[in-house]
């Protein structure tokens, strides 16, 4: 019951990042009819292409023992290069039936899901997989049941198909007596390519249509709740409450490091309580006075402390403390409108300090 509730509380289509994470677990719709498709295809290929070549080679290889066997020498000496040599040509005759074989197995899955290696399922083995109770138990699911229904019905497909094929040729088959090997072999051939061609033509149509149900299935195992979405949107995006945190803590160290330039300005601008701006001016090394900490009510509060506390002149000037602090920014130089009404508190403080101001900026 409790598991029918969580199905129908997953309403929303899968994210991609649930996706991605299921991939590289090796988690994908795939259907073993493809695999079923593509070994028969290319078992036809081998007897329309490669397999005659193949036997050309093996029959080569055994051909001096069936017409000659009084000229294969029996000592051990002599017979042992003769078998490494049928063995050698039955290898290359084998090797690329097995080669062809193993890439239709590989590009089965890759038709399907891509390129895809994931070590999940290898490195998240466990040892009770081996118990034959569990596995007893998996053997008699619905899921497997189910697929168990849908061999038989395959199967059942498959050989009236196969039926049909062989039906026309039942009434020919004496013939088959007296044709030659050779003859007897291309007829054979013949035949088993037909049979098999028929055979990857509703192989295909399964193959798309269990592919189809597999998607199906899959996407709909894959859903989401409300709930795991929004937990998924902070994990990627980060938790709100995390991330007012994170910043309040930037702002913190910030205006730490602002107060703490505070002592070393040249004048700190005023409107008189609620605006605070601290500048600096080095002629030496600077093209015009930089703002070096600003800020309002308990921030400015803070400000006109500390200039106190290390004689920092303080000048009011409530229209130039707001503009400044409406249009400047921290550790940059101050705008370009701004450098008169600035250079004029500049020069009124260096003079009480009388300090050479050696020029003004433009």
């Amino acid at each position: 019951m409790a598991e029918d509730q969580d199905e129908a509380s997953k309403t929303e289509d899968a994210s991609a990042k649930k996706l991605a994470d299921a991939r590289q677990k090796g988690q994908v719709p795939k259907s073993q009819e493809f695999n079923h498709l593509f070994i028969i295809g290319a078992s036809l290929v081998l007897t329309m292409t490669v397999l005659p070549w193949s036997f050309g080679q093996m029959a080569e290889s055994i051909r001096p023992f069936l017409e000659r066997p009084h000229t294969i020498p029996m000592d051990p000496g002599g017979l042992a290069p003769i078998l490494l040599n049928v063995l050698f040509k039955s290898g290359i005759g084998f090797l690329p039936p097995l080669l062809l074989l193993l890439l239709a197995g590989v590009m089965a899955s890759v038709v399907q899901v891509g390129w895809l290696v994931s070590t999940e399922n290898f490195l998240s083995f466990k040892l009770s997989r081996l118990n034959p109770l569990t596995n007893l138990k998996q053997k008699f699911s619905v899921k497997n049941l189910v697929e168990f229904g849908k061999s038989l019905a395959k199967l059942a497909l498959v050989g009236t198909v196969v039926f049909f094929v062989l039906l026309p040729l039942w009434g020919g088959v004496e013939h088959l007596i007296a044709l030659p090997v050779t003859a007897l072999v291309d007829e054979a051939m013949g035949i088993a390519a037909k049979v098999m061609f028929a055979v990857v033509m509703v192989l295909l149509v399964l193959a798309l249509a269990d592919y189809t149900y597999q998607r199906f299935a899959f996407m709909k195992q894959m859903r989401m709740t409300k709930q795991e979405m929004k937990d998924e949107f902070k994990q990627m995006e980060g938790d709100p409450l995390i991330k007012a945190k994170i910043r309040q803590l930037r702002m913190e160290r910030s205006r730490g490091r602002m107060m703490a330039a505070v002592p070393e300005a040249d004048v700190v601008v005023t409107n008189p309580t609620h605006y605070a701006v601290a500048l600096k001016y080095d002629q030496l090394n600077m093209a015009a006075p930089k703002v070096v900490a600003m800020g309002q009510d308990h921030i400015a509060l803070r400000i006109r402390e500390l200039a106190k506390e290390h004689d920092v002149p303080i000048v009011e000037n409530p229209p130039l403390a707001r503009a400044l602090y409406a249009t400047a920014e921290i550790d940059e130089e101050i705008p370009a409108e701004h450098y008169k009404a600035v250079a004029q508190v500049i020069s009124y403080v260096f003079k009480l300090r009388q300090r050479p101001v050696g020029g003004r900026p433009d």
